[in-house]
Parts: C-alpha cells; sequence; structure tokens
C-alpha cells in the first residue's frame, strides 16, 4: 500500500468541506501527513490483526475504504467540539482518524476489551496522538464526565450503548449504521434525528442526533 494509493482510496469520503464550526484547525488541513499516519496506522493494524481479533476485514484497501474513509467521513461532519467520546472503540474507528482530522479535538477511545485497549494505546504512542484511552466500559466512568459529541460505530449492544451516548453527549451523537435503523428508543427523546448517507455504500448511513 502507498500512500497515492490511500489518498485515491480516500477520494470519495473526504470530497465534502471539512466543516469545523468554531474551533478550526490552524493552517488548514496536511493530508500528506494524514495519508503518513494512516499508512502507519494500517500496518498496525494488519501486524495485530494475526494474533488478535481486531476486524474481520483483511483487505488492506477495504481497511482504508471502510474503516478509515466513513471515519474520516464521520469526522468531516463533526462540527463545532472541544470532546469526542467513541464509545466501544475497538480497533479505533471512527476515533482515530477523527484525531488525524480534527488535532484540535480532544478524542477519548473507551474500549472494555484488554487486548484491544492495548492496540489502541500502541496506536497512540505510535502515531504521536494526545488521545486518551479509557482501558474499560463507559458506565464505569465518573458520571459527570461529559463530552461535547460521542460516536458509534459497530458497536456490541448498540441499543443499551446509545442510551449511554445519550448520557454523556452534551450536543450530539454520531452513530455509522444503516437506513433501516430509524429509530434509537435511547435517542428517542432530547434529540432529532438527521440522517446523511454514507459514500460507497448502498445501504449506509451516518445517524446524526442533536440535543434538542
Amino acid at each position: 500500500m502507498t500512500l497515492d494509493t490511500i489518498a485515491e482510496l480516500l477520494k470519495p469520503y473526504v470530497v465534502m468541506p471539512i466543516e469545523q464550526g468554531e474551533s478550526p484547525v490552524e493552517g488548514g488541513l496536511d493530508w500528506p501527513a494524514i495519508h503518513f499516519k494512516l499508512l502507519i496506522y494500517l500496518e498496525l493494524i494488519l501486524k495485530w490483526n494475526a494474533r488478535i481479533n481486531l476486524t474481520a476485514i483483511r483487505s488492506a484497501e477495504e481497511i482504508v475504504r471502510r474503516h478509515f474513509g466513513e471515519s474520516l467521513f464521520v469526522g468531516g461532519r463533526l462540527g463545532a467540539c472541544g470532546t469526542l467520546l467513541d464509545l466501544g472503540s475497538g480497533a479505533g474507528f471512527p476515533g482515530v482518524p477523527i484525531q488525524l482530522l480534527r488535532p484540535d479535538v480532544q478524542v477519548t477511545l473507551a474500549e472494555s476489551h484488554s487486548k484491544k485497549a492495548a492496540f489502541l494505546n500502541e496506536v497512540v504512542r505510535s502515531l504521536g496522538l494526545r488521545t486518551e484511552v479509557w482501558a474499560g466500559r463507559v458506565e464505569s466512568m465518573p458520571a459527570e464526565r461529559q463530552f461535547d459529541v460521542v460516536a458509534l460505530r459497530a458497536v456490541d449492544r448498540m441499543d443499551r450503548a446509545v442510551v449511554e451516548a445519550g448520557l454523556r453527549a452534551r450536543e450530539r451523537v454520531l452513530i455509522v449504521g444503516t437506513a433501516g435503523q430509524t429509530i434509537y428508543p435511547g435517542l428517542a427523546e432530547g434529540f432529532r434525528m438527521e440522517a446523511v448517507a454514507l459514500p460507497e455504500s448502498d445501504e449506509g448511513v451516518l445517524w446524526i442526533a442533536h440535543r434538542s
């Protein structure tokens, strides 16, 4: 995998202007640097995936498209944001690509699986990120810990996770899901739902829940 290949594969996901609201990145985005760190990230995923089940996707190109591309798409629609919680981060999606895209945001990756949390710590160290890794369940965080935005993607027990996300989010909850998931009971009250189609996907949708 080359940097040029990564850049080409990501084009459909980053064609829209990055919305940065009230927290602009000084000097604009350094895409060559982002692509370079994504390449390091990709190599770490492929290496660790041989030992622990980080992702069922084994193709490097599909990892770039599905995991990196969709995560960057989410980050591009983050808006004004100071803090973000990636709930059930797994291998770091969407939190790590969002951190690369939005270094102005304090990102927390919450992952209760100890081996996956160890992987996330290795990613943060290798990429030189200021990202926090919370190696435990979100429910075990102090109750007063709140985040401007909470993001979820392919987490276990989504209904329960959405309820916790709603409790932790000050402004928005971002959920990478499908068009068929039109109702999230945990966000039925207090949030207004918006759906944005994911690029290169027949059914994929980014659900944006705005706190009313």
